[in-house]
């Protein structure tokens, strides 16, 4: 609805001061935020060619093998971000669905080609060669996208349970049972505390979430105990004495220690060389923690706490709900996904299969959160046009249909 009165109309010529601080305050965060992305993805060439050198000798028959694929998927990183910081986000908003659609297709697709016996193991990964993806990642992101895209447009009965809660409930289950099944339990547990998060902050009421929680609990737990390899992690986890750690976790605790307050040096970790599984991927943040010490390892922590303080602002100060919801969920399933990689190197949490975002190997997570980080930056950047003279949408708070 647009105004036409002299007054009003000149007043909201020109932005207030207090806006134009706020939008500033976006750029600057955004801003921000890539510089923090681009150190850790520096970190992240640095320490995988250093944990994996021997590894990749062994296997490819080159030490530089992983150095090299690391480096091209972080330039691939970078540039990603600067495509869709440059894409209007709200592009997301109209695919959507499509997007949702597309990965509960392909997740479906995984489990029958498992149960035809053509994939072997978990049923992650698709494509074929070197353009080989986690669907699950891509799953990641289209909830994310489609959550926020239901959510805004629910505000106005956000409480409903038959209208509101009882969709979203319905997509979240079907995405998590069918990651449940790859086997992937940890990345669906971490995919239903996003949507669960994301319901939160939405405005869903708290005791219809409660309830779900009440109901998933016991269902991830029987789900955990119901495979060996799940209940020796878990037995490892809880046994309180050294002789009843795994491999694993008894490996990743002598790194941390051997580290101490600034660490080994570059390249002279002692448990990277074939003795810690995986040291390149799920237990980077022991190498780092060993090679550059207690100092080194709070700079990561200190890095991620940036990245979601920065994270936060952007979702706070986004222009419309699709934006804050999305900003809220990419920041969200980024940090958790640090947090939960780095608490299970400390033995805070039972060994999971998470990679440290940005840091850990790998091209898939990589691009899909380079994605992510892409997006924040253009909600930050975004100016409503014509914001000095319409009135709030119904998309917006306080707004009308």
């Amino acid at each position: 609805m647009i105004n036409n009165g002299g007054h009003n109309e000149a007043g909201k010529a020109e932005p207030s001061m207090a806006s134009a601080a706020q939008s500033q305050g976006d750029v600057i965060a955004g801003k921000l935020l890539l510089l923090v992305v681009t150190m850790l993805m520096c970190i992240g060439v640095v320490v995988v060619y250093s944990s994996g050198a021997g590894w990749a000798e062994n296997k490819f028959s080159s030490s530089e093998y992983f150095l090299w694929r690391q480096l091209s998927f972080s330039l691939l990183g970078i540039a990603t971000i600067i495509f869709f910081a440059r894409l209007d986000y709200h592009v997301f908003r109209k695919t959507s669905k499509l997007f949702l659609l597309a990965s509960i297709f392909l997740l479906t697709l995984l489990l029958l080609l498992k149960m035809a016996g053509l994939i072997s193991g978990a049923a992650r990964w698709i494509g074929y060669g070197p353009m080989k993806f986690q669907v699950s990642d891509l799953a990641k992101y289209a909830l994310i996208f489609h959550f926020s895209t239901l959510i805004s447009e629910k505000q106005r009965y956000i409480e409903d349970l038959h209208d509101s809660f009882f969709p979203l409930l319905i997509l979240l289950l079907i995405v998590v049972s069918l990651i449940a099944l790859e086997p992937n339990f940890s990345t669906a547990s971490l995919i239903a505390i996003i949507g669960v998060i994301m319901m939160f902050i939405g405005g869903v009421r708290a005791r219809y979430l409660l309830s779900l929680l009440g109901l998933l609990i016991p269902i991830g737990a029987a789900y955990a105990l119901s495979a060996s390899y799940r209940m020796e992690r878990l037995t490892s986890f809880f046994s309180g004495t050294e002789k009843g750690l795994s491999y694993q976790v008894l490996q990743a605790l002598i790194g941390l220690g051997n580290g101490g307050l600034f660490g080994l040096g570059i390249g002279a970790s002692k448990q990277r060389e074939l003795y810690l599984p995986l040291s390149y991927n799920d237990f980077v943040f022991v190498v780092i923690g060993e090679e550059y010490g207690l100092v080194g390892a709070l700079v990561v922590l200190a890095l991620f706490v940036s990245f979601f303080i920065c994270g936060l602002i952007i979702a706070k100060h986004a222009p419309d709900n699709f934006g804050r919801f999305v900003a809220s969920g990419i920041t969200i399933a980024i940090v958790l996904f640090a947090f939960i990689n780095i608490a299970v190197a400390c033995h805070l949490l039972p060994t999971t299969g998470v990679a440290l975002p940005f840091i850990s190997y790998g091209g898939t997570a990589l691009i899909f959160n380079s994605l992510g980080v892409g997006i924040l930056i253009s909600i930050s950047r975004y100016k409503k046009r014509n914001q000095t003279v319409i009135s709030p949408s119904a998309d917006e708070p306080g707004g009308r249909a």
